[in-house]
C-alpha cells in the first residue's frame, strides 16, 4: 500500500526514501510546506532538501541504517527555491532500507514568517546605525576640509593634498551609502567609466590601510574600452575584495584586467567581457565556508561582519556580471566578469 494514501490526512510533513537515499514519496503536508507539487518530490535525493550546509548529507553518509537522529533547525527548501524554511527533523530507519523523515516546522516568530521578519529587523538596525554615523562623518569631512586649506597654503605638499582629497571623497561616498539606507532611492543610471581609475582609487585606499606590509601589483590591460556602470558601487565591491585579501594575511595582492571575447555569464552570451582578477597569497578561504562564502553574515573572522562578499556579488549582479573564486592556502583568485560595450570602429577603418 502506498504510504501517501494514509499519510496525506496528517498535518505533520512526512517523507520517505528508498534504499538509495532518494525520495520515494511525501505526504501533502510536506509538499505544501515546501511550496511544490507532491509529484515533484519523488526521485529527489533526500540531502538535496537541505538549503544551506551539509548536516543532513553528512549524517546520511555516516548512518549505519539502524539508528535514529534529530537534527535541530535544519533549513529545508525545494532545490532552486529562494526561501528556506526551518524545521526540527527526525530521521528513522525504514523497513527494507531507506529512511523516514518527519519535519516539525520551527516558529520563532508566532504568526509571521521568519524569512519576512529577519530582513525587516536587519533593515531597521542598519537604519539606526546609519543615523548614528552621520555626525562622525560630518566631523571627518570638516577636518579634511581644514587640512586641505592648510595644505593649499603651502606649495610643496602635493601628497598631503592628495590624501585629504581622498579622505573627503571617501566621506562623501560613505555619506551617500548612509543616505541610501535611510531613504532608499532607485539605483542611479550607469555611466561610462574607466575601470583602471576605479582600481587606482581602491589601491590608494589599500596603501593607506596596509602601508608597506602588503605589496600591491598592477597588471592592467591599457587597451580596455570604457565600462558602463556605477563607479561608487564598483569601488565599494573591489575594496571589499582587496581588504579581504589583506586581512587574510596576504603579502602580495595583484589587480589584473583583461578583455575576453565570446563569454557566457549566466544565460546571456556577451561579445566582450572585462575579466578582473584579485589575486593574493594569503591564507585562503576556509574550507568550512567554501559553499557559503557569498551568503550574508558568513565570515571566517570573529570580528568580520560577513557582508563584504555578499555586497560584492550583489554589485556584480547589478552590472549583469558574475563573481566567483578559487582558493587554496597561498593562492586565492576572485574573478569579476562584467559585460563591456564593443568599441566603435574608427571612421574609415576596414
Amino acid at each position: 500500500m502506498d504510504p501517501a494514501a494514509s499519510f496525506d490526512a496528517l498535518t505533520t510533513p512526512l517523507a520517505w526514501t528508498a534504499a538509495d537515499g532518494r525520495l520515494a514519496g511525501a505526504n501533502a503536508a510536506l509538499a505544501r510546506w515546501l511550496g511544490v507539487g507532491s509529484r515533484r518530490l519523488p526521485g529527489l535525493p533526500l540531502a538535496a532538501l537541505e538549503a544551506d550546509g551539509e548536516r543532513l548529507a553528512q549524517w546520511l553518509a555516516q548512518a549505519s541504517g539502524d539508528e535514529a537522529v534529530r537534527l535541530r533547525r535544519l533549513p529545508l527548501a525545494f532545490p532552486g527555491s529562494e526561501v528556506a524554511r526551518f524545521a526540527d527533523v527526525a530521521l528513522s530507519p525504514r523497513d527494507g532500507g531507506g529512511w523516514w523523515l518527519e519535519a516539525h516546522p520551527v516558529d520563532e516568530f508566532p504568526g509571521e514568517d521568519p524569512a519576512l521578519v529577519l530582513p525587516g529587523a536587519l533593515s531597521a538596525a542598519l537604519k539606526g546605525l546609519a543615523h548614528e554615523l552621520r555626525n562622525p562623518l560630518a566631523g571627518l569631512k570638516g577636518a579634511a576640509q581644514l587640512l586641505a586649506r592648510r595644505a593649499e597654503a603651502r606649495l610643496d605638499n602635493d601628497e598631503e593634498r592628495e590624501l585629504t582629497a581622498l579622505i573627503s571623497s571617501e566621506v562623501d561616498r560613505l555619506a551617500a551609502l548612509l543616505d541610501r539606507l535611510l531613504s532608499p532611492l532607485p539605483p542611479r543610471p550607469h555611466a561610462p567609466l574607466n575601470i583602471h581609475a576605479v582600481l587606482e582609487r581602491v589601491l590608494r585606499l589599500a596603501e593607506n590601510d596596509a602601508g608597506w606590509a602588503v605589496r600591491l601589483v598592477r597588471d592592467y590591460d591599457p587597451s580596455l574600452p570604457e565600462l558602463v556602470g556605477d563607479d561608487d558601487r564598483l569601488t565599494q565591491a573591489l575594496w571589499n575584495l582587496v581588504r579581504n585579501a589583506i586581512e587574510a594575511g596576504a603579502a602580495n595582492v595583484t589587480l589584473r584586467t583583461r578583455a575576453e571575447h565570446g563569454v557566457r555569464i549566466g544565460d546571456a552570451a556577451h561579445a566582450l567581457v572585462l575579466r578582473l582578477e584579485i589575486v593574493d597569497d594569503g591564507r585562503g578561504v576556509p574550507e568550512a565556508l567554501a559553499e557559503r562564502v557569498f551568503l550574508p553574515l558568513v565570515s571566517g573572522r570573529a570580528e568580520g561582519s560577513g557582508l563584504g562578499l555578499a555586497l560584492a556579488q550583489q554589485v556584480a549582479r547589478e552590472h549583469r556580471g558574475s563573481l566567483a573564486y578559487r582558493s587554496r592556502p597561498g593562492h586565492t583568485v576572485f574573478t569579476l566578469l562584467l559585460p563591456m560595450p564593443l568599441p566603435i570602429p574608427e571612421e574609415g577603418a576596414n
